[in-house]
């Protein structure tokens, strides 16, 4: 019997369909599988850019989840930029980016405080009084209330710089546009001291809580520092991102974390310098009974950690860029905890160290060295 015989490259095939079934879903036995729980599978997204944009172009995603998105436009070779208000995602997508052969340098940026701005406004602006001649500070005292009284806080009056107390301790509540600063906790504890011994609203124990959505960098250590020389017992605790979400709020699933503490050794030899992590301390409360269980040693907190090691250098300014980094993954458990590198010219250098724990919070310390 005549047949035909036909050959695949001289076959046109079909036009893809709007209904894609021929691409899997994650499962849990995928190679790509990260732990997402929206996670998309890679040949979606090839299958989506190759079909709308060309090598070069630019990608935006401003749901990024779990990095799909990102990590196929970096794979095919188009430009991207992509956003997330969770931090479990951006932490998922920048490991999961690094983890490309021959990846670009990219940037992570924090831009929280324009969203916390809007809702500032948004939630605040039907407070306030008719008769205020100040309406934006009307608002500020509406939203440092909201915050005392999720933080389970009194508010007190007649301060600059301490808005309320919580077991006899004074609390400070940062705004939402601003990191709080070192210069912010020298003002608290010259306040302080004025407040010791003033009346009903005078503190009874020697210590403040310092509320914050964002703290700056050298925070850790010149902050308590100073705290120290004061004799004051400083804490500072993380306002989440949670207190955006009406409906978090209002199902009491608010939880407020104070900041991790980092411990770090330098040894320098010649132009050469190595960091070793020697401690990761996260205060606690709040974390769950079952994380806390499983965690045998300090270094199982930390999932990532970067080197940033010349932030003061003219082309980095204040901005943090990872030079070096390491990272757990589903194959590879193991955390380094060594960083070295060498400088090429004498100088005073200022190295940032940031870790992100497992909680997908990140911690930041600033060292100074003298290379000769």
């Amino acid at each position: 019997m005549p047949s035909v015989k036909r050959y695949l490259d001289e076959v046109e095939g079909n036009f893809v369909e709007d209904l894609w079934v021929d691409i899997a879903p994650i499962n849990s036995m995928s190679q790509e599988r990260v732990g997402y729980p929206t996670q998309k599978p890679e040949a979606l997204l090839e299958r989506i850019l190759d079909a709308s944009s060309n090598p070069g172009d630019l990608v935006l995603d401003c749901f990024c989840g779990s990095g799909t998105t990102a990590t196929v436009a970096e794979r095919l070779g188009r430009r991207w930029i992509t956003c997330d208000l969770g931090r479990f995602a951006i932490h998922t997508t920048r490991k999961r980016l690094l983890g490309i052969p021959g990846v670009k340098p990219f940037v992570v940026q924090n831009l929280g405080k324009y969203e916390r701005q809007a809702w500032q406004r948004a939630e605040f602006s039907d407070q306030l009084s008719a008769v205020s001649v100040q309406p934006s500070a009307a608002v500020h005292q509406a939203y440092i209330n909201f915050i005392l009284q999720l933080y389970h806080a009194r508010p007190i009056t007649g301060y600059v710089w301490l808005h309320g107390v919580k077991n006899g301790r004074m609390v400070h509540v940062g705004a939402v546009d601003a990191p709080i600063s070192p210069g912010d906790v020298t003002q608290i504890a010259l306040e302080f001291r004025k407040a010791v011994g003033s009346g009903t609203d005078a503190p009874t124990v020697n210590g403040v809580d310092i509320l914050g959505w964002d703290f700056a960098f050298e925070l850790n250590e010149v902050a308590k520092q100073q705290a120290t020389l004061a004799k004051l017992n400083v804490r500072f605790v993380r306002i989440p991102r949670e207190v955006l979400e009406k409906k978090a709020v209002e199902q009491g699933d608010i939880k407020f974390f104070e900041l991790a503490a980092l411990a770090v050794e330098v040894a320098q030899k010649k132009r050469g310098v190595t960091l070793r992590l020697t401690d990761f301390v996260i205060p606690p409360d709040d974390v769950p009974a079952d994380v806390q269980a499983a965690i045998s040693h300090w270094s199982q907190w930390i999932d990532y950690w970067a080197v940033d090691w010349d932030n003061a250098s003219a082309q980095a300014g204040d901005t943090f860029h990872n030079m070096w980094q390491t990272y757990r993954t589903r194959k590879d458990k193991s955390l380094a905890l060594e960083a070295a590198h060498t400088y090429d010219a004498p100088g005073e250098y200022r190295i940032m160290v940031k870790v992100i724990d497992i909680l997908g919070n990140d911690t930041t310390k600033t060292l100074i060295v003298q290379i000769a």
